[in-house]
């Protein structure tokens, strides 16, 4: 009866160590690679170095045709601090439906429920606390309105 609950423990163990940690990613990048592998990956997605808006020490800003959103990336070292996705609309309705998709889409990817601490018409916060990070959507309807998508990595 010991051997077989020895057994039994020993195969336990060997599962839950040989379970692969799945990393906070942006859009399937893991954020625990490099800057410069970052770079790269973006760049083969189509997407384009913006040198005007970027700060060689600390930001990056990508932008493509084909896409309605800029990422910016913040890095420190050679470490991602933070990604983030930044929507610019002319209507304030347009903003409020695409927060609604892309909460939606991440409550159901994540199986999560957000924390909203903010919840008006015209600004709206969710948060979703990943294992590895927090990724915030924020919608801002003030003058122009903005949508934004951070992905913030915990360290």
């Amino acid at each position: 009866m010991k051997k077989t609950a020895f057994l039994f423990v020993a195969i336990m163990m060997m599962v839950a160590c040989s379970k692969t940690e799945k990393s906070f990613n942006y859009r399937g990048l893991p954020l625990s690679m490099t800057t410069a592998q970052f770079v790269d990956s973006m760049q083969a997605r189509g997407f384009a170095v913006d040198s005007a808006a970027s700060d060689s020490g600390r930001t990056v800003v990508f932008t493509s045709a084909a896409q309605k959103y800029r990422v910016l990336m913040a890095f420190q070292n050679d470490n991602i601090v933070a990604v983030q996705e930044n929507y610019s609309f002319s209507t304030n309705d347009s903003t409020r439906q695409l927060w609604q998709e892309l909460r939606d889409g991440l409550e159901k990817e994540l199986d999560a429920w957000p924390d909203c601490p903010i919840l008006k018409d015209d600004h709206k916060v969710a948060r979703f606390d990943a294992e590895d990070g927090i990724i915030s959507v924020i919608l801002e309807n003030t003058y122009k309105p903005t949508l934004s998508v951070r992905y913030d990595p915990k360290k």
